[in-house]
């Protein structure tokens, strides 16, 4: 499967009258957050494959549409768009499973707590969700001989394409689920490239660990099928 994947820059070359050329063999989309839900329209609608997604730490207006635990304030805050938000037929796949043909996926939303913004969590916190996940990578287990195939995240993994200052601080819990259950890739965001020299993939174990930052073409080939 071909996968274009994209996070934090809305891209000239994907928002673009020529998106549907360019990018005609596109199986599906992921987007790794900090891009605004009209940006995910525009991909909808142009390609017309199913778009994944999760949220950053910024584009935050239609947030509190996915998680009503959130206080009335933040919900408050996104009500105007609730009509567009289940409009644009983007699938939100944070703290959730998901399968896309012969593909598994999970994803989780927000950064490293820096400035106790909305979805910002502390590594702890992350971990807890992350727990939340395993009954269903079991049954993935079960049912398809795996855990999941592609982890989507909005921050990067401590250790790995992650900066020192507390904003792009890694996730130490990225690393603990890679070690326990194995994904063939973690789809990240939340770092901007901005030298031609940094670098976008790396290898965790069993993991290629990539950035989406503005947009990447991921081939998974024969992936576990």
């Amino acid at each position: 499967m071909k996968i274009l994947c994209v996070s934090d820059q809305i891209d000239p070359l994907v928002y673009s009258s020529s998106i549907k050329e360019r990018y005609k063999d596109i199986d599906f989309v992921i987007s790794a957050g900090d891009l605004p839900m009209e940006y995910l329209d525009f991909i909808v609608s142009s390609l017309n494959k199913p778009v994944y997604f999760v949220f950053g730490n910024h584009n935050l207006n239609e947030f509190g549409l996915y998680h009503k635990n959130l206080d009335i304030q933040a919900q408050n805050k996104a009500q105007p768009l609730l009509n567009y938000a289940f409009s644009h037929g983007a699938t939100y796949i944070g703290f959730r499973t998901a399968r896309e043909g012969n593909i598994l996926m999970a994803g989780v939303s927000g950064s490293l707590r820096y400035n106790k913004g909305l979805n910002q969590y502390t590594d702890r916190q992350m971990r807890w969700k992350l727990f939340k996940l395993v009954p269903r990578l079991i049954l993935n287990k079960l049912r398809y001989g795996r855990y999941l195939d592609i982890f989507v995240t909005h921050a990067s993994p401590e250790g790995i394409h992650d900066k020192n200052d507390p904003c792009h601080k890694g996730f130490a819990s990225f690393i603990w689920f890679m070690k326990t259950f194995h994904p063939a890739y973690l789809i990240h965001g939340h770092i901007h490239l901005y030298d031609l020299q940094d670098i976008r993939v790396s290898q965790y174990n069993k993991t290629t660990v990539i950035n989406a930052y503005s947009h990447f073409i991921l081939d998974t080939g024969d992936i576990r099928s």
